[in-house]
């Protein structure tokens, strides 16, 4: 028995399900989850000793590689000095600076402890600024587990959601509208009906959640003009996106504006932190200025804070994003020939440090078409590159990331793990 089967054998005893997150227990591929012990730049270490090639990243955050020197650094510097107060400190301003020099659209912000904090809490603000109730959010995207946002579509795009989980009150699912990604049309008709109706539309503007999915060109514009035209606020959830896909996140690529943006992970360093912020005259909606009520005590944690700042300090070295860039698009591109040297079809995109691969043989543009990839092979594929070193997302359903400790000799390593296990595929 591994080290792993035998502490998810043990954690099974006290924690729900062996795990603290659903996507950690390897229901979608199979198998024993595994357990680590100890990271550094690109590489994870399992209970066992083994080493593995690492394509997670925390999901997002380890842009900089795992235990970067200068974060660590700054953590310990940190630490010294307390953990946690509860009360206000200087470095929280400091961040909150540096966070709108990287998204201009930011006049305003608030740091929560995750990125669900940050979607339900924009979700709340937007609806006490608008005074009204129903929400649009897109089929595929995932904005966190609160309530509001665990909802799937019913009968057809206009109607109104019903709970995708058990424990989300009728009620409130109603409010929740669901549509189909990159569909403007479907939009259109949405807003037509209901227009005056909604408080905001929330969207990951490239999606991850869903693996990876661009927008179509004049998507996103389409959908901030409806916005404008009904009084809709906003909110790109950029909790996975930004920093990531480009210094300014999607909104930055696309050159569309929200009203609010959700961030995470990356401004955490590794630690729990999220934000959302926006257009000033709508965050003085918040308490103590205005009405709607938010509150954290961890919210701003000195710790997190300052591992965010020496991760963004990373981020600001000449040169990042154009070699990070570089060094995914061309795992991408070798992922993909190696693919179709073994004769399966396998598309792929990339932007900045983020990366979907999807067993399909035409591009994939919706939740629809992600579901109707080859999710045989997905599975047979991420077991092999397991067992040869390398750690991918245990879902198809998942984006992955690279970080700028990737280096061309890792990249390397992890190519001929693809085709090797390609080859064993087709054996």
């Amino acid at each position: 028995m591994s080290q792993s089967e035998r502490l998810f054998a043990e954690a099974s005893k006290s924690i729900a399900g062996g795990v603290n997150s659903p996507v950690r227990a390897f229901r979608a591929v199979g198998g024993t989850p595994v357990f680590f012990s100890h990271a550094k730049g690109p590489y994870l270490y399992d209970a066992d000793g083994t080493e593995y090639v690492d394509y997670i990243g925390s999901w997002g955050p380890m842009i900089a590689g795992h235990a970067n020197p200068r974060v660590l650094e700054a953590v310990h510097g940190a630490i010294e000095h307390g953990l946690s107060f509860g009360a206000p400190t200087a470095v929280e301003t400091q961040m909150a600076e540096r966070v709108k020099t990287f998204f201009p659209s930011i006049e305003k912000l608030r740091f929560c402890s995750s990125g669900t904090e940050a979607t339900m809490s924009a979700i709340r603000l937007a609806r006490g600024f608008t005074g009204r109730d129903a929400i649009v959010k897109f089929e595929g995207c995932y904005h966190g587990h609160s309530d509001s946002l665990l909802v799937k579509a019913g009968s057809g795009a206009l109607t109104f959601g019903v709970p995708s989980s058990p424990g989300v009150p009728a009620d409130l699912a109603k409010h929740t509208l669901n549509l189909p990604f990159n569909d403007l049309a479907a939009a259109e008709s949405l807003f037509a009906e209901q227009g005056d109706q909604l408080a905001c539309l929330i969207i990951e503007a490239i999606t991850g959640n869903m693996n990876m999915i661009l927008p179509e060109p004049g998507y996103l514009e389409g959908l901030r003009t409806l916005c404008d035209r009904y009084g809709v606020v906003l909110i790109f959830d950029e909790v996975m996106t930004g920093f990531r896909v480009a210094r300014g996140g999607a909104q930055e690529l696309t050159g569309i504006t929200p009203d609010l943006t959700c961030l995470g992970k990356i401004i955490g360093g590794g630690m729990p932190v999220g934000a959302f912020g926006g257009r000033a005259d709508i965050m003085e909606w918040l308490a103590p200025n205005g009405p709607v009520y938010q509150a954290g005590t961890l919210s701003g944690n000195p710790v997190a804070m300052a591992a965010g700042l020496a991760t963004l300090d990373e981020l600001d070295q000449p040169g990042f994003y154009e070699a990070l860039t570089e060094t995914t698009e061309g795992f991408v591109e070798g992922m993909i020939a190696a693919a179709a040297e073994h004769g399966i079809s396998m598309q792929g995109v990339s932007r900045g440090g983020m990366f979907g691969l999807f067993f399909a043989d035409r591009p994939v543009r919706s939740f629809a078409e992600v579901t109707a990839c080859d999710e045989a092979v997905f599975k047979r594929f991420f077991h092999e590159m397991l067992d040869r070193g390398v750690y991918l997302a245990p879902s198809m359903y998942e984006a992955g990331f690279v970080s700028s400790t990737h280096t061309q000799a890792v990249i390397e390593k992890t190519l001929k793990a693809a085709r090797d296990s390609f080859k064993a595929m087709i054996a």
